[in-house]
């Protein structure tokens, strides 16, 4: 590639808001996108998926979580074999591909069987959305901590986010858009073509970074190699990743206290699903918008001045804090304020945080390890929120009640996401070489080596 054509200004621009180096411009960039497209593909169908959940009332919901629990279960060990034999490109292909097919399946069935759809299709159709959204992002995250390295992690994520919030945001506002015009099965192949081009960008994105985890030339975009139930026995055994895992079951455990609290607040407020999917759907809206604020002015300068334990520790406090809010006034208003408030600091802040953990792993984990705690931890919590705020309902414990339990879980979590930071660090300590290029090579520049580390890749299918 030539000498870069940007002005100075907005090179000093780029630099300033993110740090952004010459030659991780072009990376950073279809980073975003390739985020936007899948973002926008899942977010159109999120409020139809929250509102079908309800339908059935609060003790559905909480069922459903387990069996998304348990399909994720499932399907952990057929993607670690995946992982185990497929080249990088295929294993998106994979992943993307047979999300892209459930959505057209559901469209037919829509479409040409509406008489089949019912009670139960509905509750498939929840299940499937929230098991394969998890692995939609968490195998764009996984691609991103094997290609960057530990200060690109942190760096860089953050920008990197803001394309998926644009695209968190752009999905609802398409949905409301679109719904009356072409139809709600229709939206479902418009989800499905975002997804394909969040496909063909994944491939551009390989061809542009190297394979910064790779042993030997052989290895370049190679199958990771090893067991399918490698991932989950590698977080039982590593204090690292059980203290990752942990993190995230306290995390998801929060987020579905918040999440059952909104439902049922919104049902009060809102008799019949459209109407709850328009409430929650406008919820989502201004979260988002909140993410994006925090991401643009805070996330990354945050990150970089007081390190990853910091940011990972503001989440708990600020949640602790928000029921305690909650519990104090009990309003609509209070409550849009707190999920709108945890949300943005978990996809403005903790997001990219958490992810730059995984920049220290190994490739083996960073797919296998990772995709255990993104899928099946993350939906465990998910369960053990479910049935502890139902536990409580039963017992008659209003949110002070509620409170009683978040408190003590938020100190503990607190801790934990201190601990990650000081171990991130000390991992991260041995890649820093005083000769290490601090940004990625240009596109165009010929094959090189690092510290042993193969080139980019030129074997993409």
């Amino acid at each position: 590639m030539g000498a870069s054509t940007s002005s100075p200004a907005r090179t000093g621009l780029l630099q300033s808001l993110a740090n952004i180096r010459h030659g991780e411009r072009a990376a950073v960039a279809v980073a975003a996108l390739f985020f936007f497209c899948v973002l926008t593909a899942l977010m159109l169908l999120r409020p139809v998926r929250d509102a079908l959940g309800m339908s059935q009332g609060m003790d559905q919901v909480r069922w459903l979580f387990v069996g998304t629990a348990l399909v994720t279960l499932a399907v952990n060990p057929a993607f670690g074999w995946l992982a185990a034999r497929l080249r990088r490109f295929p294993l998106l292909a994979a992943t993307y591909g047979f999300f892209a097919v459930g959505l057209a399946t559901f469209w037919a069935l829509l479409q040409f069987a509406p008489g089949a759809v019912g009670e139960r299709s509905g509750q498939v159709f929840y299940v499937w959305f929230s098991v394969f959204n998890l692995f939609a992002t968490m195998v764009f995250w996984a691609l991103l901590a094997e290609r960057f390295d530990a200060d690109q992690g942190k760096r860089l994520f953050a920008p990197i986010s803001v394309g998926g919030t644009l695209g968190a945001i752009f999905g609802p506002w398409l949905t409301s858009r679109l719904a009356e015009v072409v139809g709600t099965p229709a939206l479902l192949l418009v989800a499905g073509a975002f997804v394909l081009a969040a496909l063909a960008l994944g491939g551009w994105l390989l061809r542009l970074l190297p394979d910064r985890k790779a042993a030997s030339m052989r290895e370049r975009d190679g199958p990771v190699g090893g067991s399918a139930w490698a991932g989950l026995r590698a977080v039982v055994r590593s204090p690292y990743l059980s203290g990752i895992a942990g993190y995230v079951l306290l995390m998801t455990v929060m987020a579905t206290f918040i999440y059952f609290t909104r439902l049922q607040m919104v049902a009060d407020v809102a008799g019949d699903t459209d109407a709850r999917a328009a409430v929650m759907g406008r919820i989502d809206m201004w979260t988002q918008i909140a993410v994006l604020v925090l991401q643009v002015t805070v996330t990354g300068r945050l990150i970089q001045r007081f390190g990853l334990g910091i940011a990972l520790a503001l989440l708990p406090v600020a949640t602790a804090v928000g029921f305690i809010g909650l519990a104090a006034y009990g309003s609509f208003v209070v409550l849009v304020v707190l999920e709108a408030g945890n949300r943005a600091m978990q996809r403005g802040i903790t997001r990219p945080a958490r992810e730059a953990l995984f920049t220290v792993l190994g490739r083996e984990d960073t797919y296998k390890a990772k995709a255990a705690i993104d899928t099946f931890v993350y939906r465990s919590g998910d369960v053990l929120g479910a049935q502890v705020e139902g536990l409580l309902g039963r017992l008659g414990f209003a949110l002070g009640g509620l409170v009683g339990v978040v408190v003590p879980l938020a100190f503990a979590w607190t801790a934990l996401g201190l601990w990650l930071g000081r171990a991130h660090a000390r991992r991260a300590a041995p890649e820093a070489a005083p000769d290490a290029s601090p940004s990625l090579p240009p596109p165009a520049a010929p094959p090189r080596r690092t510290r042993g580390i193969a080139a980019p890749s030129q074997d993409f299918p």
